[in-house]
């Protein structure tokens, strides 16, 4: 995979306001505010400042916590996970590998099954809604 390498000039000028808090300042959305916390629709989550493909919805569950949530990534080569030790919590950051953008965190509290019945790993990726496009499968 070829990384960006950007200014942060550069992502200012094509992120909007929220995009770059949360993409470039490592920002949380309030939980239930984003545009995919409750979002059903078949398809692939990409990375909303690179495109790179992060997340499929057929991992996606509903977690109760406002943020879109999945068991795990579409593709693990995309997706790089970090200690986090900010605001005094140990937590295991999720960043874009493609671009380092930050997406969200993930945490040990997820199904082990989906409600399809399909095993599922255990892991809740706690993804913003504003560090993802949702492409949409065509019927």
């Amino acid at each position: 995979m070829t990384k960006l390498d950007k200014t942060e000039e550069e992502w200012k000028e094509e992120l909007t306001p929220e995009q770059y808090k949360v993409l470039r300042e490592k920002g949380t959305e309030a939980p239930f505010s984003g545009k995919y916390w409750d979002e059903h629709s078949k398809g692939m989550y990409k990375c909303a400042a690179c495109g790179a493909e992060l997340f499929s919805s057929d991992t996606k569950f509903d977690s109760k916590t406002g943020w879109p949530s999945f068991c795990e990534p579409a593709n693990t080569e995309n997706v790089e996970l970090r200690p986090d030790d900010s605001y005094g919590m140990r937590r295991t950051e999720v960043i874009c590998k493609k671009c380092g953008s930050h997406l969200g965190h993930v945490f040990d509290d997820g199904p082990t099954t989906m409600p399809d019945g399909r095993p599922a790993s255990g892991k809740r990726f706690c993804i913003n809604s504003a560090a993802l496009d949702l492409e949409k499968e065509t019927e």
